[in-house]
């Protein structure tokens, strides 16, 4: 349990059949940076675990959450992280990741916490990060 009572466990630590319902995954330095954020996230979970990409590898994430998708007990998976860290914006392509390899889909959402503000991420926007190319080309015609 967090400083707000919420349960928050290491997502790579975790059995994959424990994982289910409404999952929430946060960058493990969120509850800390941002706790009030954390919390109004947490409370719409039915559980909360914490990933750090920058001690875990982004592909033994995939391949866990991959394991868990598997087990088809997932009602909604969604991504939450501190904004501007290199290591959590790889948190938001794991689902990217997941949807080219295997057929099941859950509903799947992405947020920042910027300045204490939580910001839903589309997918476009999680893409287009990915792609230094097309985001020169927009910082150019800035």
């Amino acid at each position: 349990m967090n400083e707000k009572g919420i349960a928050l466990t290491n997502l790579m630590e975790t059995n994959v059949y424990a994982v289910k319902g409404r999952v929430l995954i946060v960058g493990a330095c969120l509850p800390q940076v941002w706790p009030e954020a954390f919390a109004r996230l947490a409370a719409q979970a039915d559980q909360v675990y914490a990933l750090c990409l920058e001690s875990t590898h982004i592909n033994m994430a995939v391949t866990k959450l991959s394991a868990v998708f598997g087990t088809g007990q997932l009602e909604r998976l969604s991504f939450a992280s501190v904004d501007r860290s290199p290591h959590c914006t790889q948190m938001h392509y794991i689902m990217h990741e997941i949807e080219r390899t295997l057929p099941q889909h859950v509903p799947t959402e992405s947020f920042v916490v910027s300045g204490g503000e939580i910001v839903p991420v589309p997918n476009g926007a999680i893409e287009l990060s990915k792609t230094l190319a097309a985001l020169a080309k927009l910082c150019a015609e800035e």
